[in-house]
């Protein structure tokens, strides 16, 4: 049963037969047969066949509820019973929002100096991408925002605020301000992460709030993009504070906060809601809440 519904979660994350059977190592035809096995055993339809993969019928989908939680509560029982007999082994994958990953290292460093040998796997992702993949179990954790879409069924735990800043070089306009407003960025030649970024939803509806609409020269998913586009000179952007301080970017940019609105978020650590969490899932979050005061101090 564990395989079947294995192969159900496979399927749900590649939407494609062939995808799916690749990714679990089998043939397609055997796949296939362990899902119509299992549709036999629960006496419904579980997916939509046509020529290709259609989705999943409403049973279907309340049995993927099913699934993540077996599929994740045997794959924690067997985490723990390999750090019963060896200690804390294994491989850790973690996706992340791109606002946090330069702030990450502090979380990883410090887990990995407490476990050392433990594979890390850090990804970037949309925050809709995070949650997804805690759903389906292609991560261990994640670091998201707290307070601004619906999390789900997840356990949190709080790291630091995101508090806006003008990132620019100097001589640009307002590089020598204290502080700089919202309405006044506005008319500056941004680069900006794309529209598909949680990060970018707040910078707009923070812009709609005060009635300006921001029309970015550049747009671009890659923290490294806008990072080399600040140092050129020309470009600006706004940067959480925290992340800007931890790019050690050069000496002649300036970091600048925003005002009227000041605009802190909410980031944190979600990890499944699972009792008990699989050992290194357990390690990292305990390693988070350690780390989590030095890390607000700072932002």
């Amino acid at each position: 049963m564990y395989e079947k519904l294995d192969f159900l979660l496979a399927l749900a994350r590649e939407k494609h037969f062939g995808r799916a059977a690749q990714v679990c190592g089998v043939s397609q035809p055997n796949l296939s047969a362990a899902i119509k096995q299992l549709e036999s055993i629960l006496g419904v339809p579980l997916v939509d066949r046509g020529a290709r993969f259609l989705g999943f019928t409403p049973e279907g989908e309340r049995v993927l509820e099913w699934a993540r939680r077996i599929v994740g509560d045997t794959r924690a029982m067997r985490a723990e019973v390999e750090t019963m007999k060896q200690g804390l082994t294994g491989h850790l994958r973690l996706a992340v929002i791109p606002t946090a990953l330069p702030v990450v290292s502090c979380l990883t460093a410090a887990f990995w100096k407490r476990h050392p040998g433990i594979k890390l796997s850090v990804s970037s992702h949309t925050s809709t991408e995070v949650l997804s993949m805690l759903d389906n179990l292609e991560a261990d954790a994640g670091i998201t925002y707290l307070d601004n879409e619906p999390l789900g069924r997840i356990s949190e735990v709080p790291l630091y605020r995101e508090r806006h800043h003008l990132v620019t070089a100097e001589g640009n306009p307002f590089s020598d301000r204290p502080t700089v407003s919202w309405e006044e960025v506005a008319g500056l030649p941004l680069c900006l992460l794309s529209p598909d970024m949680q990060n970018r939803r707040i910078i707009d509806r923070t812009f709609a709030e005060i009635g300006c609409r921001v029309d970015p020269l550049l747009e671009t998913s890659s923290i490294v993009v806008i990072a080399t586009h600040v140092r050129a000179g020309h470009w600006a952007t706004i940067m959480p504070r925290l992340m800007a301080e931890e790019m050690c970017l050069p000496a002649h940019v300036r970091t600048i906060p925003l005002v009227a609105p000041e605009v802190a978020n909410l980031v944190g650590l979600v990890v499944g809601h699972r009792d008990p969490q699989p050992p290194l899932t357990a390690a990292l979050v305990a390693e988070a809440r350690s780390l989590a005061p030095s890390l607000s101090a700072r932002s």
